[in-house]
């Protein structure tokens, strides 16, 4: 998911998609992507000035979220929260984030 302007959201034809950072890209990370999302995207976002990079683990029994935001052009890492920790968002909006509410009511994955 990324947060960006309506103007970006929808462009004219044939303009470019988007031309400005997004203020927030969330990653919800699977187990076959986790080392894609962790190095690759969070270099690319860092390098494109992304302000705040989120990655959500939607693990039953331990989810996280990871949160970056961006200091001088690099990611430093903001909060690293499981369970029933709170995370209170100032940047780039107020918001409250509780891993376990993120995945509650989920069913596991039938293998």
């Amino acid at each position: 998911m990324s947060v960006v302007s309506i103007a970006e959201a929808w462009p004219a034809p044939g303009k470019p998609k988007i031309t400005r950072p997004s203020a927030l890209v969330v990653e919800v990370r699977s187990p076959s992507t986790a080392l894609i999302d962790l190095n690759g995207k969070k270099a690319a976002y860092e390098r494109f000035g992304v302000e705040s990079y989120w990655v959500v683990v939607p693990d039953l029994d331990k989810p996280e979220v990871i949160v970056f935001e961006l200091h001088d052009g690099r990611y430093r890492e903001a909060a690293h929260l499981t369970g029933e920790q709170k995370f209170v968002a100032a940047k780039p909006f107020c918001i409250e984030v509780v891993p376990s509410q993120l995945v509650a009511g989920l069913q596991p994955r039938v293998r």
